[in-house]
């Protein structure tokens, strides 16, 4: 259902790279906030309390030789202090399911790269400690086993290559007489299956098909960043786009 209402706003985005799409989403989320805060807060009285908050700071300053003093402008400090987040809690829960829709979205469409056609890749399977045994692997047809199909668990897991033409698949894997199955998408465009499935069944815990994840920071260098995904650069440009906003539109 969410797919259906947010595919027609933010798919023509896909085609841009990835970092210039989670930058637009971000400045178009950071808005829509920052309007509704805007729109359902008080804004005479939300100055007012920040100028009493700050006063309420110069004063502790100023006695800090004088504790029991510092004690009763601390007292008023924390309630206008509770009273501006009561004001700001109400747009704050309007927007928190929206924004929850909207991270499900890119998780969907900007956590990994695609597979593309003729591009080699892999897929895994994991086990709890101490498993042992064949497990086998089969492909539908228009998907190809690089290598041998039926492998031994070593340091509990087993990983095999493949390649294939566009289209979706179904793979299967065969352990122990049991049949468990994974869904994979060979495509030319942003879209992938949910790479992870879980099993925690018998021995087996999960089944991978391991799509390259999308840092769209990696270009910095930068060893804290270059690995961040969707999720770290949406919050580093999410901060930038809702400081400036709210400087701009002087939205207290």
């Amino acid at each position: 259902m969410f797919e259906t209402i947010l595919n027609p706003v933010f798919s023509p985005l896909l085609k841009l790279p990835s970092l210039w799409a989670i930058m637009l989403i971000s400045l178009l989320v950071a808005l829509l906030i920052t309007l509704i805060y805007k729109w359902m807060t008080d804004q005479h009285l939300m100055r007012k309390l920040k100028e009493d908050i700050k006063n309420f700071q110069k004063q502790m300053k100023e006695l800090k030789d004088k504790p029991q003093e510092v004690m009763k402008v601390q007292k008023r400090a924390m309630q206008t202090n509770m009273k501006y987040m009561m004001h700001s809690l109400k747009p704050t829960l309007i927007t928190f399911i929206p924004i929850i829709i909207i991270f499900s979205w890119l998780n969907a469409n900007l956590a990994y790269e695609p597979i593309n056609p003729g591009q080699e890749f892999t897929t895994s399977a994991f086990f709890d400690i101490g498993a042992a045994g064949d497990i086998s692997l089969v492909a539908p047809e228009g998907i190809e086993i690089i290598g041998n199909s039926t492998k031994p668990i070593t340091d509990n897991q087993v990983n095999w290559t493949l390649k294939g033409t566009t289209g979706n698949y179904i793979l299967e894997y065969q352990y122990h007489n049991q049949s468990y199955q994974k869904e994979i998408l060979i495509t030319e465009q942003k879209d992938y299956e949910e790479p992870v499935k879980v099993i925690n069944k018998g021995k087996l815990n999960q089944l991978i098909v391991n799509n390259k994840k999308v840092t769209p920071l990696s270009f910095t260098g930068i060893p804290w960043v270059k690995n961040w995904g969707w999720l770290g650069t949406y919050i580093i440009f999410s901060i930038i786009f809702s400081m400036s906003l709210r400087k701009i539109l002087k939205i207290h």
